[in-house]
Protein backbone atom coordinates (compact mmCIF):
# COMPACT_ATOMS: atom_id res chain seq x y z
CA UNK A 1 0.00 0.00 0.00
CA UNK A 2 1.24 3.52 -0.75
CA UNK A 3 1.43 6.15 1.98
CA UNK A 4 -1.80 8.01 2.67
CA UNK A 5 -2.72 10.17 -0.30
CA UNK A 6 -3.35 13.80 0.72
CA UNK A 7 -6.76 14.53 -0.73
CA UNK A 8 -5.97 18.22 -1.21
CA UNK A 9 -2.99 17.29 -3.41
CA UNK A 10 -4.92 14.95 -5.71
CA UNK A 11 -6.22 15.61 -9.22
CA UNK A 12 -7.80 13.60 -12.01
CA UNK A 13 -7.75 13.30 -15.76
CA UNK A 14 -11.29 13.10 -17.18
CA UNK A 15 -11.48 11.09 -20.43
CA UNK A 16 -10.74 7.43 -19.78
CA UNK A 17 -10.76 8.02 -16.02
CA UNK A 18 -14.10 9.65 -15.16
CA UNK A 19 -15.89 9.83 -18.51
CA UNK A 20 -16.26 6.68 -20.61
CA UNK A 21 -15.96 8.48 -23.93
CA UNK A 22 -14.67 5.49 -25.88
CA UNK A 23 -17.91 3.55 -25.44
CA UNK A 24 -19.77 6.58 -26.80
CA UNK A 25 -17.21 6.96 -29.61
CA UNK A 26 -17.83 3.39 -30.81
CA UNK A 27 -21.61 3.74 -30.50
CA UNK A 28 -21.56 6.95 -32.56
CA UNK A 29 -19.38 5.33 -35.24
CA UNK A 30 -22.01 2.61 -35.61
CA UNK A 31 -25.12 4.77 -35.35
CA UNK A 32 -24.01 7.91 -37.20
CA UNK A 33 -21.71 6.45 -39.87
CA UNK A 34 -22.70 2.79 -40.05
CA UNK A 35 -19.13 1.69 -39.40
CA UNK A 36 -17.28 -0.25 -36.71
CA UNK A 37 -20.01 -2.76 -35.90
CA UNK A 38 -17.33 -5.40 -35.25
CA UNK A 39 -15.26 -3.16 -32.98
CA UNK A 40 -15.20 -3.53 -29.21
CA UNK A 41 -13.72 -1.47 -26.40
CA UNK A 42 -10.76 -3.85 -26.18
CA UNK A 43 -9.78 -3.03 -29.77
CA UNK A 44 -8.67 0.42 -28.54
CA UNK A 45 -5.08 -0.44 -27.74
CA UNK A 46 -3.45 2.95 -28.39
CA UNK A 47 -4.31 6.64 -28.19
CA UNK A 48 -3.57 6.80 -31.93
CA UNK A 49 -6.98 5.53 -32.94
CA UNK A 50 -6.06 5.37 -36.62
CA UNK A 51 -3.49 2.71 -35.70
CA UNK A 52 -5.89 0.35 -33.94
CA UNK A 53 -9.36 0.98 -35.44
CA UNK A 54 -10.20 0.33 -39.07
CA UNK A 55 -12.28 3.48 -39.41
CA UNK A 56 -11.79 6.25 -41.92
CA UNK A 57 -9.49 8.90 -40.39
CA UNK A 58 -12.00 11.66 -41.17
CA UNK A 59 -14.67 9.78 -39.20
CA UNK A 60 -12.33 9.45 -36.22
CA UNK A 61 -11.54 13.18 -36.36
CA UNK A 62 -15.22 14.13 -36.64
CA UNK A 63 -16.23 11.94 -33.71
CA UNK A 64 -13.43 13.23 -31.50
CA UNK A 65 -14.42 16.79 -32.31
CA UNK A 66 -18.01 16.09 -31.29
CA UNK A 67 -16.89 14.48 -28.05
CA UNK A 68 -14.77 17.53 -27.28
CA UNK A 69 -17.31 20.17 -28.29
CA UNK A 70 -20.51 18.78 -26.82
CA UNK A 71 -19.97 16.05 -24.22
CA UNK A 72 -22.78 17.55 -22.15
CA UNK A 73 -25.19 16.86 -25.04
CA UNK A 74 -24.06 13.26 -25.68
CA UNK A 75 -24.89 10.06 -23.75
CA UNK A 76 -21.43 9.77 -22.18
CA UNK A 77 -21.57 7.69 -19.01
CA UNK A 78 -19.23 7.98 -16.05
CA UNK A 79 -17.26 4.86 -15.21
CA UNK A 80 -18.92 2.67 -12.55
CA UNK A 81 -18.76 4.17 -9.04
CA UNK A 82 -16.90 7.29 -10.21
CA UNK A 83 -19.71 9.59 -9.18
CA UNK A 84 -20.24 8.40 -5.59
CA UNK A 85 -16.48 8.41 -4.96
CA UNK A 86 -16.07 11.92 -6.36
CA UNK A 87 -19.09 13.21 -4.45
CA UNK A 88 -17.61 11.86 -1.23
CA UNK A 89 -14.28 13.45 -2.06
CA UNK A 90 -16.01 16.78 -2.71
CA UNK A 91 -17.17 16.77 0.92
CA UNK A 92 -13.49 17.08 1.88
CA UNK A 93 -11.81 19.17 -0.82
CA UNK A 94 -12.54 20.84 -4.17
CA UNK A 95 -12.34 18.43 -7.10
CA UNK A 96 -9.47 19.22 -9.48
CA UNK A 97 -9.49 17.92 -13.06
CA UNK A 98 -6.68 18.51 -15.56
CA UNK A 99 -7.54 17.49 -19.11
CA UNK A 100 -5.75 17.63 -22.45
CA UNK A 101 -8.97 18.88 -24.05
CA UNK A 102 -8.66 22.28 -25.73
CA UNK A 103 -11.81 23.67 -24.09
CA UNK A 104 -12.89 23.44 -20.48
CA UNK A 105 -16.49 24.64 -20.65
CA UNK A 106 -18.23 21.67 -22.36
CA UNK A 107 -16.67 19.03 -20.11
CA UNK A 108 -17.20 21.30 -17.10
CA UNK A 109 -20.93 21.25 -17.96
CA UNK A 110 -20.85 17.46 -18.21
CA UNK A 111 -19.16 17.17 -14.81
CA UNK A 112 -21.56 19.66 -13.22
CA UNK A 113 -24.50 17.57 -14.43
CA UNK A 114 -22.96 14.24 -13.48
CA UNK A 115 -21.89 15.41 -10.03
CA UNK A 116 -25.00 17.36 -9.04
CA UNK A 117 -25.62 18.55 -6.37
CA UNK A 118 -21.89 19.24 -5.86
CA UNK A 119 -21.61 23.04 -6.34
CA UNK A 120 -19.89 24.07 -9.56
CA UNK A 121 -17.44 26.20 -7.57
CA UNK A 122 -16.10 22.96 -6.05
CA UNK A 123 -15.37 21.45 -9.49
CA UNK A 124 -12.24 22.89 -11.08
CA UNK A 125 -11.44 22.01 -14.69
CA UNK A 126 -8.16 23.00 -16.31
CA UNK A 127 -7.87 22.40 -20.07
CA UNK A 128 -4.26 22.26 -21.28
CA UNK A 129 -4.89 21.49 -25.00
CA UNK A 130 -1.89 19.14 -24.87
CA UNK A 131 -1.14 16.16 -22.59
CA UNK A 132 2.48 17.27 -22.32
CA UNK A 133 1.34 20.57 -20.77
CA UNK A 134 -0.36 18.94 -17.79
CA UNK A 135 2.80 19.00 -15.71
CA UNK A 136 3.07 22.75 -15.28
CA UNK A 137 -0.57 23.09 -14.30
CA UNK A 138 -0.26 20.32 -11.74
CA UNK A 139 2.86 21.94 -10.33
CA UNK A 140 1.17 25.34 -10.23
CA UNK A 141 -1.67 23.88 -8.13
CA UNK A 142 0.70 21.92 -5.84
CA UNK A 143 -0.75 18.58 -7.00
CA UNK A 144 1.39 15.59 -6.01
CA UNK A 145 -0.90 12.69 -7.05
CA UNK A 146 -2.63 12.42 -10.42
CA UNK A 147 -5.01 9.74 -11.71
CA UNK A 148 -4.29 9.26 -15.41
CA UNK A 149 -4.95 6.70 -18.17
CA UNK A 150 -2.22 7.80 -20.59
CA UNK A 151 0.90 5.86 -19.73
CA UNK A 152 3.28 8.31 -21.43
CA UNK A 153 1.97 11.09 -19.21
CA UNK A 154 2.53 8.94 -16.14
CA UNK A 155 6.20 8.56 -17.03
CA UNK A 156 6.55 12.30 -17.64
CA UNK A 157 4.92 13.22 -14.34
CA UNK A 158 6.90 10.70 -12.33
CA UNK A 159 10.15 12.10 -13.71
CA UNK A 160 9.18 15.46 -12.21
CA UNK A 161 8.18 14.19 -8.78
CA UNK A 162 4.41 13.81 -9.23
CA UNK A 163 3.07 10.37 -8.31
CA UNK A 164 0.83 8.96 -11.06
CA UNK A 165 -1.95 6.49 -10.38
CA UNK A 166 -2.61 4.62 -13.60
CA UNK A 167 -6.27 3.95 -14.36
CA UNK A 168 -6.14 0.63 -16.22
CA UNK A 169 -7.43 0.67 -19.79
CA UNK A 170 -6.80 -1.47 -22.90
CA UNK A 171 -4.58 1.31 -24.29
CA UNK A 172 -2.11 1.33 -21.37
CA UNK A 173 -1.24 -2.35 -21.03
CA UNK A 174 2.51 -1.93 -21.41
CA UNK A 175 4.94 -2.62 -18.54
CA UNK A 176 5.25 0.19 -15.99
CA UNK A 177 6.30 0.75 -12.37
CA UNK A 178 3.30 2.77 -11.23
CA UNK A 179 0.53 2.23 -8.77
CA UNK A 180 -2.45 1.01 -10.80
CA UNK A 181 -6.18 0.77 -10.15
CA UNK A 182 -8.66 -1.34 -12.10
CA UNK A 183 -11.56 0.99 -11.40
CA UNK A 184 -13.13 3.41 -8.96
CA UNK A 185 -13.77 0.91 -6.16
CA UNK A 186 -10.02 0.20 -6.02
CA UNK A 187 -9.30 3.92 -6.10
CA UNK A 188 -11.75 4.51 -3.26
CA UNK A 189 -9.78 2.07 -1.11
CA UNK A 190 -6.68 4.21 -1.65
CA UNK A 191 -8.45 7.40 -0.63
CA UNK A 192 -10.78 6.53 2.24
CA UNK A 193 -11.03 4.38 5.32
CA UNK A 194 -12.57 0.95 4.86
CA UNK A 195 -15.79 1.86 6.63
CA UNK A 196 -16.21 4.96 4.47
CA UNK A 197 -15.57 2.95 1.30
CA UNK A 198 -18.32 0.50 2.16
CA UNK A 199 -20.72 3.39 2.72
CA UNK A 200 -19.71 5.12 -0.53
CA UNK A 201 -20.06 2.04 -2.73
CA UNK A 202 -23.35 0.73 -1.38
Amino acid sequence: MPPAIPLDRLAFDIDGVVADIMTTFLAMAREKYGQGHHLTYDHITTFRLEDCLDLEPWIIRALIRELIDRPHELPIAPFPQAIPVLKRLAEEVPLVFVTARDRAEPIQSWLNNALAPVPSRAIWVIATANPDAKLRYLQAHAITYFVEDRLETCFDLAAQGITPILFAQPWNRQPHPFLEVQGWPELAHLLFKRGDVLEILT
